[in-house]
């Protein structure tokens, strides 16, 4: 039994890690850092809870530690646990600057131990059912790919009022860092970026609206989010030669961890009937158009994974130059907004 410990119970400790941890075999959440409250042993009776990260440290069967805490503190809990000999997991983004990245994972490398960014949407449903089509290729040569995920939330939420802190990278390091690492685990790194990085509501703080553009050798991807979007539009669109693809709705894993200590049995994953993708392309000079049935997806796949490879059975679900790539891209869009211009992506700098 692998034994992690998570630090932070906010949304993402509470809604993602716990339940999780807490639903693979071979498994085990056996404690918590929670500063200030207690809703870890109201939720997990039996836990261990503990108010620091050095406490929870001292205690030497804990293998596996998990990182679920404001952007901004990412690097230094994760370095506190790495040189403390810890495999970590570290939710996204791993850390805002690609050079603090870089430090963990020589840090990591040096102590032989894991690191890995949770990029747990590589597990969407909608994205393997995105990643299957391409593969099958029904759509012929892709020509433009467009992924969009759209919130209404016209104020900050008071649960993470940490959010709209601009040092805390706005919504481009949280939306932004999934929407990019699909993109680069589907095409891999592009040529170059535009971006339009900007605050929409009213008020002061971080941004909340983001548009990339990656140029990519014959065809392009565009990439946006907002918390503006009350009517929203389709999570994917993908235009090919021979026809085109289109998604609305987005994955229902979120909302249902939100209500669960830990998964069930039973169907999990399975997407809303009324979302489900249309493929329309051309047969034999026809236009036909059908729906496309969703893979579900499972966020478990993730965790099971990282099980697998402490055991030595298989390589980590993700690695952590993934997550340097996604951080330097959301670098060079960031310089492309502020300077209102394409930037070449120099990927020469890539840690080994």
């Amino acid at each position: 039994m692998i034994r992690a410990g998570l630090i932070g119970f906010g949304l993402g400790g509470r809604v993602f890690h716990a339940p999780l941890l807490s639903s693979v075999e071979g498994l085990e959440l056996a404690a918590i850092v929670e500063r200030t409250t207690s809703h870890a042993a109201e939720r997990y009776p039996g836990i261990a809870t503990y108010r620091t990260l050095d406490e929870m440290l001292a205690d030497t069967s804990l293998s596996l530690i998990v990182v679920s805490t404001p952007n901004d503190s990412h690097f230094h809990y994760a370095k506190q646990a790495i040189e403390a000999g810890r495999h970590v997991v570290v939710d996204k983004p791993l850390c805002v600057a690609s050079g603090e990245i870089s430090e963990l994972m020589k840090l990591a490398a040096a102590r032989g131990v894991m690191l890995v960014p949770f990029h747990n949407r590589r597990f969407d449903g909608d994205f393997i059912t995105v990643r299957k089509l391409l593969h099958d290729g029904p759509l012929g040569r892709l020509v433009y790919f467009e992924s969009t995920m759209d919130r209404w939330r016209p104020a900050p939420t008071a649960r993470m009022p940490w959010k709209n802190d601009p040092a805390q990278g706005g919504l481009p390091q949280d939306l932004g860092t999934h929407l990019a690492d699909q993109s680069l685990a589907l095409f891999g790194k592009p040529e170059a970026v535009h971006a339009e990085i900007k605050r929409e509501r009213d008020g002061e703080g971080a941004s909340d609206c983001f548009t990339m553009w990656l140029r990519y050798s014959g065809f392009t991807v565009v990439l946006s989010a907002n918390t503006l979007g009350a009517l929203e539009r389709p999570r994917y669109h993908l235009r090919g030669t021979r026809g085109n693809y289109v998604k609305r709705g987005v994955d229902p894993q979120e909302a249902a961890l939100g209500k669960v200590t830990r998964i069930g049995d039973g169907p999990w994953g399975q997407e809303d009937p009324n979302n489900l993708g249309t493929l329309c392309v051309d047969v034999e000079g026809s236009m036909v158009t059908r729906p496309v049935e969703p893979i579900p997806g499972d966020y478990r796949f993730f965790y099971a994974a990282i099980r697998d490879a402490l055991l030595g059975k298989g390589p980590a679900p993700v690695s952590a130059v993934d997550a340097w790539r996604v951080a330097r891209l959301l670098e060079w869009a960031a310089e492309s907004s502020e300077k209102r211009c394409e930037i070449a992506c120099d990927w020469s700098g890539e840690p080994q």
